[in-house]
């Protein structure tokens, strides 16, 4: 096992303190003195507690939009690629629920200077999820009566209020419930000429 940089560490004790105690009421102090490290060592890695509430949402967002331009890049079609991408968009639920939901609850606390930053990185999934919906209507395999951005926002917005109801101990995986949301989005969207390729994605009755 590879062992954790002093940032890493830093960033997973914050996460569990925010998440048990608020982002307020969590000092410096306390997450360093909670891994055994001193000031000096966060200071060197965070110039401030606003840095480190940044950091904890790029470790989300950039995982999102590198691993949906993959999707991107390894599908050939508008079906493949969003269904690729939706389920990249539920993964990060799984993987990163506790960070997402921090920094939802704790973003109004962030500085213009990291919530600029933030929109544009948003911006960039978005624009990478809008190409693959505008490609499929200009390829008639979406519905091209549907407005793309409405179509891309209401997609992001949907997934995006998981956080707030996924347990991972509930009974459905994160799996089944990215299978419900792609048997929804495609039945949407999909023109009645292409659902034979999006049948495969359609949840069988």
């Amino acid at each position: 096992m590879v062992k954790k940089t002093l940032k890493q560490r830093i960033v997973d004790a914050s996460v569990e303190l925010f998440q048990q105690d608020g982002y307020h009421n969590v000092t410096v102090d306390r997450i360093v003195e909670y891994i055994g490290a001193s000031k000096g060592g966060f200071y060197h890695n965070f110039k401030s507690k606003d840095e480190l509430l940044y950091e904890i949402h790029d470790v989300f967002i950039s995982y999102v939009i590198q691993q949906s331009q993959a999707a991107y890049d390894k599908f050939d079609t508008p079906i493949t690629r969003l269904c690729a991408m939706l389920q990249t968009l539920t993964q990060v639920f799984d993987m990163y629920q506790a960070h997402i939901t921090i920094f939802y609850e704790e973003s109004r606390s962030l500085s213009d200077e990291y919530s600029d930053i933030i929109h544009k990185k948003r911006d960039h999934y978005r624009d990478i999820l809008q190409r693959v919906i505008a490609e499929g209507q200009e390829a008639k395999v979406f519905r091209t009566e549907l407005p793309c951005t409405i179509v891309t926002m209401a997609i992001v917005g949907m997934i995006n209020w998981t956080y707030k109801w996924f347990k991972q101990s509930g009974p459905l995986t994160m799996e089944q419930i990215t299978d419900v949301f792609t048997d929804m989005v495609l039945r949407a969207i999909v023109t009645e000429q292409a659902m034979g390729e999006a049948k495969q994605f359609i949840i069988k009755g």
